[in-house]
């Protein structure tokens, strides 16, 4: 009981310090209204920020950020069922896409906000910002009256060169207006031009769309016979862009190149010379497919440049651009196999690296021949293991092997390469010679096979 009691009068004395510290405390720093509950004006956008005091971050700046991503965040982006955005995208595939792009813009732009208040204590910062409605609308609409100013001219010179013909140029001239407006796609932008009423977004991607329209691109030959061996083929693709209308060839043009089918290395860009065409770059086929294609399109990014957003190829994705399609016919190379592996001097029955690289070359899209004369590639492989010391009941053996790969029927040496006394132990010769072949597999796996078929394709 003494010891019960003893213990009491200590939690009594200590209890009230406690509180009283904590109370002082909150008295000399007291929280405010704002953080309690967030503030709701008419007039004003509301950004509350916070950050933690951890030692290891700015988090003045943290806070402050964070206030101004929360006042972003009440400004909406009310998409009119009359705005460019509504008449391409029913489905509303990319409709959030677009708010969010907005968002980002809006929160790198914004100015003419606030500081009202900041609260901290010893572990924690907060900040609150408010920003004028009203204010912010005048500024917004400024901008907007400016940017339509710009997006016009733009236009005008886009009509003027589309009459001439000259279409490369009139497609440049409209997606330097449609970068002026496209803050303000989820808007019908009306205005007058020349003599009628036109929504300005609208009538610009419709505009680029017509004079897509126009163009026809066409590739010759329209399918080829390719090696695999890409260095073994001279045949030549030319894509060629003209006016449907006039037939007149379109310089400058851009073009880009992609697989669809299949796969490898194309060179992805061109401009079409003065006479419409463009030398299509084929360097590298990695599939094996028996039948691969690859588009070439009009290339509407290039228009943007290094400077093109992320809205402008959300637009230009839903566009019917002119595309002409190379079908290829790949054949595939055929080698021939002289291989000699031994163990200790042996002859292995089983051939592991030569059937490794068998494997390995069959899965990319080789076939094989016992006949050399029909053959284009021939595949060497020398190998053998030798009795390397005796540490204890420890066996050690080492492999050596000559891989090289050459052209059937000249010699040419494509590949070469030594795996050099790869090293193997176990309770006997025979094992450890075993143990070095299989190391000498894991090898060929992680560096010799992908040098190899680099070595052959090329």
């Amino acid at each position: 009981m003494k010891r019960l009691f003893f213990v009491a009068i200590i939690l009594g004395a200590c209890s009230p310090s406690v509180t009283n510290s904590s109370l002082k405390s909150n008295l000399q720093n007291p929280k405010p209204e704002w953080l309690s509950a967030k503030p709701v004006q008419s007039s004003y956008y509301i950004g509350i920020g916070h950050s933690t005091k951890d030692g290891t971050n700015n988090y003045v700046q943290s806070a402050k950020n964070s206030a101004l991503e929360d006042l972003v965040s009440e400004i909406k982006v009310n998409i009119s069922s009359t705005s460019v955005l509504s008449q391409i995208d029913a489905n509303k595939e990319f409709q959030e896409k677009y708010e969010q792009i907005i968002q980002t813009t809006v929160a790198d732009e914004i100015q003419e906000y606030e500081q009202m208040d900041t609260w901290e204590d010893t572990q924690n910062y907060w900040v609150y910002y408010r920003l004028s409605k009203q204010r912010y609308k005048e500024i917004k609409d400024k901008q907007k009256r400016d940017a339509v100013s710009l997006g016009l001219d733009f236009f005008t010179k886009a009509k003027s060169a589309d009459r001439s013909g000259d279409l490369v140029l009139a497609l440049g001239f409209y997606y330097q207006g449609f970068r002026a407006v496209e803050k303000y796609l989820a808007d019908p932008i009306r205005l007058e031009f020349e003599g009628k009423e036109i929504l300005l977004s609208n009538e610009i991607i419709a505009s680029m769309q017509l004079i897509l329209d126009k163009i026809e691109l066409s590739v010759t030959p329209k399918e080829i016979v390719l090696n695999r061996r890409v260095a073994q083929n001279d045949m030549t693709v030319i894509a060629r862009a003209v006016d449907k209308n006039s037939r007149k060839s379109i310089a400058d043009l851009p073009l880009a190149a992609a697989f669809e089918k299949g796969a490898g290395d194309v060179y992805p860009t061109y401009k079409t010379d003065v006479a419409g065409q463009a030398k299509i770059l084929l360097t590298k086929i990695s599939s094996r497919d028996l039948e691969q294609t690859v588009a070439v399109k009009v290339d509407m990014l290039s228009f943007a440049g290094n400077g093109g957003g992320d809205i402008y190829s959300l637009i230009a994705g839903k566009m019917v651009v002119p595309k002409a399609t190379i079908l290829m016919k790949v054949h595939r190379p055929l080698v021939y196999i002289a291989a000699s592996e031994k163990s200790l001097g042996v002859d292995k029955s089983n051939q592991q690296l030569t059937n490794r690289i068998k494997n390995f070359l069959a899965t990319s899209g080789f076939e094989f021949t016992d006949d050399k004369n029909k053959a284009e590639l021939s595949l060497d492989v020398n190998a053998n293991s030798e009795k390397g010391t005796v540490s204890g009941s420890i066996y050690i053996t080492y492999v050596t092997a000559l891989i090289r790969v050459s052209t059937a029927s000249d010699n040419k040496e494509i590949y070469a390469t030594t795996l050099d006394r790869v090293k193997g132990f176990s309770l006997d010769f025979e094992r450890s010679s075993q143990e070095a072949y299989n190391k000498s597999v894991e090898i060929l796996d992680k560096e010799k096979l992908p040098e190899l078929l680099n070595a052959i394709l090329q």
